[in-house]
């Protein structure tokens, strides 16, 4: 590595301890630091009403599914068109825990972190069971194999007495050191709660892809006859990766039922497992920083075309229908947009930019 760790411009590794380091550079370690300091720091300064704060807070949600989802997906190479039924198993793991032994049961609101962790096992089960097939199949026909999961999760949830048969199941309110979270705090309470959340599982999911764990996705996801043939073991690899995509999900999904205190079945729907699967490709698929740009450039996209759709309907009384189908026309536009001139996403333009300031003012 350069002499000069704060203005270095380029890389000059001599062993590979130094080119596995989270933070090549003190100023990527400082610039980090500034960033998670500030996403703790901005709501003391900017007043955000609930309206605005319950976005927010859906956007961290969907940055640690999608984590998930990049796991299986980016890093090991596996299609996953199921997501979000493994995000509705951890949901419904804190439902049915309210269904048993009521919604405000201490188990629910006191020891809730416990309760985030038993919906992440689940679904790290349900994810195992679901990778199995994996250890056979490849391709379209994996594809295929988690669609069918999500269709019997669907199935389930909607038919089954214990599940309410998809209507919503209550989720009392939780606990903190100064009692129970008010009302008026809730979405401030669970912005912090998700973002410790992020921060630990980002740092996971880095030290993760250092490890020889980690090396055995990309390896398996280039591939999976060459890494056999280096001592690694593919299938193994495939059930882990999915069982780890389902824990994030779970995690996710006991996050959801809890900040909107309620579980319905329409919230885990397969058009939501298109959505995680478009916030991946757009944010950049085997990429750590795609999984937190994604969410948040497609969450941002159905604000803006759900404002314009309601000001079209309410303007233009012949576009009623354009206003209708503008949201999804938008959405599989920029997806098609994405696959075509930008496959690696805008995790893509991030390297760029940061290339640039590493090289500045030199030139390639």
């Amino acid at each position: 590595m350069s002499a000069n760790r704060w203005l270095a411009t380029g890389n000059y590794f001599t062993s590979y301890r130094e080119e596995q380091r989270i933070f090549f550079t003190s100023l990527d370690r400082t610039a980090m630091a500034l960033f998670i300091l500030g996403l703790f720091l901005w709501p003391f300064f900017i007043d955000v009403g609930n309206k605005y704060m319950l976005v927010i807070d859906n956007i961290l949600i969907a940055v640690i599914a999608v984590m998930g989802l990049n796991l299986v997906t980016g890093f090991a190479g596996l299609i996953s068109i199921g997501h979000a039924a493994f995000v509705g198993v951890g949901a419904y793991t804190i439902a049915s825990f309210a269904r048993v032994f009521g919604e405000n049961h201490f188990l629910l609101s006191h020891a809730w972190p416990v309760m985030i962790l038993a919906a992440g096992a689940m679904g790290a089960f349900f994810g195992a069971i679901v990778g199995l097939p994996a250890l056979r199949l490849k391709h379209l026909y994996l594809a295929i194999a988690t669609l069918s999961f999500q269709m019997i999760f669907e199935w389930t949830m909607k038919f089954m007495d214990f599940f309410n048969q998809g209507q919503t199941i209550a989720v009392g309110r939780v606990f903190w050191l100064t009692g129970e979270v008010s009302r008026s705090a809730h979405y401030i309470f669970w912005y912090y709660a998700i973002l410790v959340l992020i921060v630990l599982v980002g740092f996971a999911v880095r030290n993760l892809l250092r490890t020889r764990y980690g090396r055995c996705l990309i390896a398996v996801r280039d591939n999976d006859r060459a890494a056999d043939a280096m001592g690694m073991h593919p299938g193994l690899t495939k059930v882990y990766a999915f069982a780890l995509a389902g824990f994030l999900a779970g995690v996710a999904g006991a996050l959801h039922a809890y900040l909107y205190r309620g579980v319905g079945v329409e919230s885990f729907t397969l058009h939501h497992s298109i959505n995680y699967l478009a916030m991946a490709i757009v944010g950049g698929l085997g990429t750590l920083p795609g999984s937190f740009m994604g969410p948040l450039a497609i969450k941002m996209l159905d604000m803006q075309v759900e404002q314009l759709s309601e000001w079209a309907s309410s303007h233009l009384a012949f576009a009623a229908n354009l206003a209708t189908a503008l949201k999804p026309l938008s959405f599989g536009l920029v997806i098609v947009l994405f696959l075509m001139f930008e496959p690696r996403g805008i995790a893509n333009w991030w390297r760029i930019a940061r290339s640039y300031v590493k090289l500045w003012p030199f030139r390639y």
